[in-house]
């Protein structure tokens, strides 16, 4: 139960000191709703005005059963929808039944209306006089008349609520609704097009009290509180919490959903098996309780917290969630983003000595630096920091898919090391170039991607990437080795550039250089071309550099766009090197003597066969003579030569700018 400690600790560190502008965490014993309806209503509970909202999200006050319902369940104690607050609802022929007064559910059993819950509230010791004015109001039955006289609901000649809006200009309740229906319905092309059931416009009061600054019930925090105490009051079920160590805490029976989205059904603690054999034999009862109990208050602010962090700061694949955090507050790097995020806050000046061609990575290390200090300033080393992964296979369970905790100064150590060991050379796209690290998802379309149809786009399945970031997370976080499989998946696709456009070639080459220099880190490779490295792979990836230099540079104007025979044997060049290096040396005759023509290409071949001589001569002649696959490492070789042949010149790496492609 480590996990619901660390989020409850979370909220009691973090309820009160949200930043400005961002989403506050929940009372306990509330949840969030769009209210579409907003009523006025004075001390005395005396109606004066009501309009219609759009869709406004609004907290409002809920129970264990109202915070999780279907469309047969408990009502919420104070705003509601019109047919759980208006008595007068079947009157205007509502399509729905009424749950202003109690009713029974599927099960046969009774469930309080809206009425009597409000109404149990207002009798208690935990009265609130905003609560009062609602309660003194729904009693005089004509919340949907007054609703329709303020033209907020409309009526047709029978006196009926319409369900269909026939005119050209359609109100904002008939816009607001439709558009609900069309994100909820399941069965949206079944449905009936633009029709929809007025008694589910819900409600939100406004109460003017003569002392009362707040006359917004959603905002009031004496009236939260006040249900908050009151709701507490009425839970039966007394026992050991196992978080708290409380001995008569007010156990929770039911866990809250909603974590991921509004209509999250899928519970992280769910148990529902009163009468098999989950707990016979082993328990006195049959409740499960005993097994694990967790106080109300704790698993209300427990899973407040963890949803609002991941409205905040979580990454999202489809049903899967990954989220991490400081318990104490303080601002740390996301382990899934690239480079390019974790450095868009620190700056630095280049060093005008290291040009910039032979910048051997100096520039992003310190940057790199710089931005690691500067949460190093605000995280305390001995933080608690924790890096959850949720997801689900069912609608209605969720698993905690990865969990870790680790202290501040360890979790940034991992962090920095991470991004350092795999910085590459990237280039994203015509305004991302950067030095450093991709996120896992670039990585999984990297090495998993196809194409949707002929000139589509490349995508990689919803499922196979989630499987790629649930192997990469400890690989950055905990630190382990990256698996060999996706390395060579990764290393494949960038020697195969058929099908790939330019751009998309160029990506996966930086990718996959980037992972390869990680998992082989003892190598000590540098982030820049090493004349001096004089391992096979490396030489034969700078030479299949050279033989592309020199054959796109003697192409003419008209050719410019056709791939050189370099680009088009690459993937056969990583397979049989030997053999394939022979082809691509005949074919470069023509070009060569088309460079021999005139002065200024004499003169750059005369150059790009030294190099080339060079490179011969640092190889083995076992190892230059042996035909087998090459390793990633040949990647390596040909994107720094690349590199060192075509420098960027000093004004474009002024302008180009690093910073985040939005």
């Amino acid at each position: 139960m480590s996990w619901i400690q660390k989020l409850y600790d979370t909220y009691e560190t973090c309820c009160g000191r949200e930043s400005e502008g961002s989403e506050k965490l929940l009372p306990i014993s509330h949840t969030q709703q769009q209210a579409h309806v907003e009523i006025t209503l004075d001390a005395s509970g005396n109606f004066i005005s009501a309009r219609a909202i759009g869709k406004q999200k609004t907290v409002v006050a809920a129970t264990e059963e109202s915070a999780g319902r279907t469309n047969k369940c408990a009502p919420h104690p104070l705003c509601d929808k019109v047919q759980y607050c208006g008595a007068d609802y079947p009157k205007f022929g509502g399509k729905k039944a009424s749950y202003y007064h109690d009713f029974k559910n599927e099960k046969g059993e009774t469930v309080m209306g809206y009425e009597t819950l409000l109404s149990s509230w207002c009798a208690s010791e935990h009265r609130h006089p905003k609560a009062q004015a609602v309660l003194a109001y729904v009693r005089k039955k004509t919340v949907v008349a007054d609703l329709v006289r303020e033209k907020v609901l409309y009526v047709g000649a029978d006196g009926k609520l319409l369900t269909r809006w026939e005119g050209e200009s359609k109100p904002d309740i008939f816009k607001a609704l439709t558009a609900k229906k069309a994100l909820t319905a399941k069965k949206a092309l079944t449905a009936k097009a633009g029709e929809c059931d007025q008694g589910d416009a819900f409600i939100r009061w406004q109460v003017r009290e003569p002392n009362s600054l707040c006359t917004a019930v959603w905002e009031d925090a004496s009236l939260q509180e006040a249900w908050a105490r009151f709701d507490a009051s009425r839970k039966a079920a007394r026992g050991l919490c196992m978080v708290t160590g409380d001995t008569q805490a007010s156990i929770a029976l039911n866990h809250p959903k909603r974590l991921r989205y509004a209509g999250d059904g899928a519970k992280i603690i769910s148990a529902n098996d009163g009468s098999g054999f989950t707990y016979r034999g082993r328990f006195t009862d049959d409740t499960g309780q005993q097994a694990c109990g967790v106080g109300f208050e704790v698993t209300q602010k427990a899973h407040n917290a963890l949803r609002w962090l991941i409205q905040r700061q979580a990454y999202r694949n489809g049903d899967q969630v990954i989220v991490s955090w400081a318990v104490g507050g303080a601002p740390i790097p996301d382990p899934l983003r690239d480079s390019l995020y974790l450095l868009a806050g620190a700056t630095a000046a280049p060093d005008p000595n290291i040009a910039a061609n032979a910048d051997a990575g100096q520039a992003f290390a310190t940057r790199l630096n710089l931005a690691m200090k500067g949460y190093r300033a605000q995280l305390d080393p001995g933080e608690d920091i924790v890096v959850m992964g949720l997801d689900s296979a069912t609608k209605g369970r969720m698993a905690i898919t990865y969990y870790r905790e680790l202290k501040g100064s360890e979790f940034l150590d991992r962090i920095e090391h991470w991004h350092a060991a795999h910085a590459w050379y990237q280039n994203f796209g015509k305004d991302k170039h950067f030095v450093g690290v991709p996120a896992p998802h670039d990585i999984a379309e990297a090495a998993y991607a196809t194409r949707i149809g002929d000139k589509g786009e490349l995508r990689v399945d919803e499922k196979l990437r989630k499987v790629v970031v649930e192997r990469l997370l400890p690989c950055i976080v905990d630190s382990q080795p990256l698996p060999r499989d996706l390395i060579q998946a990764v290393v494949s696709r960038a020697s195969r550039r058929v099908g790939l456009k330019h751009w998309e070639w160029e990506k996966f080459l930086g990718i996959a250089c980037g992972l390869y220099r990680g998992a082989f880190k003892n190598e000590g490779y540098k982030v820049a071309l090493e004349t001096d490295r004089r391992s096979r792979d490396y030489l034969y990836g700078r030479l299949l550099a050279l033989a592309e230099n020199i054959e796109s540079y003697a192409l003419t104007t008209a050719e410019s766009g056709r791939e050189t025979t370099a680009a088009r044997f690459m993937q056969r060049f990583a397979d049989r090197p030997v053999s394939t290096w022979r082809t691509i040396e005949l074919a470069l005759s023509p070009y060569k003597s088309r460079l021999n023509a005139s002065a200024k290409g004499k003169g750059f071949l005369i150059k790009r066969m030294r190099v080339i001589d060079e490179i011969l001569c640092l190889f083995d002649p076992e190892d230059f003579l042996r035909d087998t696959r090459l390793s990633g490492e040949f990647l390596l070789g040909y994107h720094c030569q690349r590199q060192a042949l075509n420098p960027p010149k000093p004004e474009a790496a002024a302008n180009n700018k690093e910073t985040p492609n939005e």
